[in-house]
């Protein structure tokens, strides 16, 4: 009896987690609850380490909001661009191993890869891969609303993002950027990037639970739903995004408590309990300043906080005099922060079910300004401050857009003329098609529609299972190109914000899918001052040949029309039907329009 009390003891107490009270965070959860209530963040778990072990560890409110099933401190959540430190840190290994050094060329274990220009391709490094430091911008759009599992497709996507500075002249984000680390372990190990992941970190840090797609998170028991706080006002549950093959930038999904035994590995100079796992001198190198975020300069409200620098995988600040080194990750319905301070032997990691929330910054301030003992803001305030200017600020972008809207307006062409195939070789291939009197995109993963603004300016609202959204005002527009031809050739959108120009997707018309006994009609010899053109079917197409030019491919727009695959502007036409033959074709092409008529 005795034992069955003590186990049920046990138990109890293993139910609450590290959640005892230490000296230094007394109070501390009531302000945890106040930054939950204020964010509106359905939930959240934290986990404080020093030294070598875990000294705090808890979930609060729900990682299933709708069931009211409470998040704790081993509940599973994605942890998004938190996932980089781990794949630069494969990457710290294989040089320890000597297998690689950060000064070589990417394209020496890549040999497909290809930047945008010379200069990267002669002069890039590992490291300003490591560091963010290519002169290459996010290029987000390739990825997110191009998914594939391919890595290779990804790779060959590169050569076409263009930089918007040089080499190493400023720091940008990029997420290809670790894709690409990934890829060179890959080829240097012969082992996927999730089989790295796996044996070199989850195994011998006892991260059992952690995983590495969202297949394995929705197959896991104590997985939180992700959500949204749509327009500042509803909460509801968003999707789980496949990353798919751009995983080793930030697919990761794990708990506060396993994440706790990667931070001691940090905090203890790459060791956990007897083992090591990262070089010491990798772990020095990352944690340093490699190159500038921004300036940083400490604010009147905080001066003691300041700095914006970046390691490998780690960003690197001063918080109330104190070395931090961090991580953010965001993903669909969740956020994220793996933090560190390591002369203090301090670690804190957050996890939010939130989609793009504050709560991670939040709390892990919260937390660290207890520890330390220095001054302790009401972060719950000082959030509720900052959403009130971020407010009036909308309000005043919003009035500013609204008096410089123009008014009265059309398309230039019927809205079929926009349907087609529109594809850019750096980000992907998508498809607008016209339904009733709307245009509509459709991406893979995503369908939007379109709302005419001015002109051929377009606005993509989002479609989801309970309608179209209605933003305020989108970011982007889509804005439609014709060509001499008068037909709507490309479509331009500034889908990334640090270039000073839109990204181009060109138009290729849907061809219509005619059988091959209605191309009949146009097959035959057609002459044009004195040059014979052969009409002729093969396959299932139907194909024209001029002397001393390609073979090219017609394909079917309607009302005997045909474009010229591949070049743009040219299209044909047939016109006067006798003896079930077309008399006359037209070539229709920038430099005029040429009638040839039937042999």
């Amino acid at each position: 009896m005795k034992n069955q009390l003590l186990s049920a003891i046990f138990l109890l107490f293993a139910a609450f987690g590290f959640s005892q009270t230490d000296k230094r965070l007394k109070n501390i959860e009531k302000e945890f609850e106040k930054i939950l209530e204020i964010t509106h963040a359905p939930g959240f778990a934290v986990a404080i380490v020093e030294g070598g072990k875990t000294l705090y560890a808890k979930g609060f409110g729900y990682r299933d909001l709708e069931n009211k099933i409470p998040m704790d401190e081993n509940t599973l959540l994605a942890i998004g661009s938190c996932s980089k430190a781990f794949t630069s840190a494969i990457l710290g290994q294989l040089r320890n191993n000597e297998s690689l050094t950060f000064n070589d060329s990417p394209i020496d274990y890549i040999p497909e890869l290809r930047f945008y220009n010379d200069q990267l391709n002669n002069e890039i490094n590992i490291r300003d891969l490591m560091s963010h430091q290519t002169g290459i911008p996010r290029h987000d759009g390739s990825w997110y609303l191009f998914p594939t599992f391919n890595r290779d497709s990804l790779v060959q996507r590169i050569q076409y993002h263009e930089p918007f500075t040089g080499l190493r002249q400023k720091w940008h984000y990029n997420n290809f950027m670790f894709l690409l680390q990934g890829v060179i372990a890959e080829r240097i190990t012969g082992k996927s990037w999730e089989e790295n992941i796996k044996e070199r970190f989850f195994s011998p840090l006892q991260m059992n639970r952690s995983n590495l797609s969202i297949k394995a998170l929705e197959n896991s028991e104590n997985a939180a739903v992700g959500y949204e706080y749509f327009k500042d006002s509803i909460t509801r549950k968003m999707d789980y995004y496949q990353i798919a093959a751009m995983a080793p930038a930030g697919s990761i999904n794990s708990s506060v408590s396993e994440m706790a035994n990667w931070l001691k590995v940090w905090i203890n100079n790459g060791k956990f309990k007897d083992s090591t796992i990262l070089p010491e001198n990798y772990v020095k190198e990352a944690i340093s300043s490699h190159a500038v975020i921004g300036s940083g300069y400490p604010s009147d409200e905080n001066p003691d906080m300041f700095l914006a620098n970046y390691g490998y995988g780690w960003m690197v600040s001063a918080y109330r005099g104190h070395y931090r080194v961090e991580h953010g990750g965001n993903i669909d319905g969740f956020s994220a922060s793996t933090a560190f301070f390591p002369t203090d032997s301090l670690g804190i990691v957050v996890l939010t079910n939130q989609n793009g929330s504050s709560v991670p910054t939040l709390i892990r301030n919260t937390v660290a300004d207890h520890i330390f003992n220095t001054k302790k803001t009401d972060w719950a305030d000082y959030y509720r401050k900052q959403k009130e200017e971020e407010q009036k600020a909308k309000e005043a972008g919003k009035n500013a857009a609204d008096s410089t809207e123009i008014k009265n307006t059309t398309p230039s062409h019927d809205l079929s003329a926009y349907t087609g195939f529109y594809e850019n070789k750096g980000y992907g291939r998508f498809e607008i098609t016209k339904e009733s009197d709307s245009l509509f995109v459709h991406f893979k993963l995503l369908k939007f529609y379109l709302k005419h603004r001015y002109y051929d300016i377009f606005e993509p609202l989002e479609v989801t299972s309970t309608g179209i959204e209605d933003f305020d005002e989108m970011p982007v527009k889509f804005n439609f190109t014709t060509n001499d031809a008068g037909d709507i050739s490309s479509m331009k959108v500034q889908i990334e914000p640090s270039l000073d120009h839109p990204i181009e997707f060109k138009r290729e018309p849907k061809a219509l899918d005619l059988d091959v006994s209605e191309l009949k009609k146009y097959e035959g010899e057609y002459e044009l001052t004195g040059i014979e053109i052969k009409v002729y079917i093969k396959g299932e197409g139907l194909y024209m040949f001029v002397p001393g030019q390609p073979e090219y491919n017609l394909l079917a727009t309607g009302e005997d029309g045909f474009n010229i695959k591949g070049l743009e502007g040219f299209k044909t036409k047939f016109k006067t039907l006798e003896n079930e033959k077309m008399k006359e074709l037209v070539l229709i092409q920038p430099n005029g329009t040429f009638v040839a008529m039937r042999k």
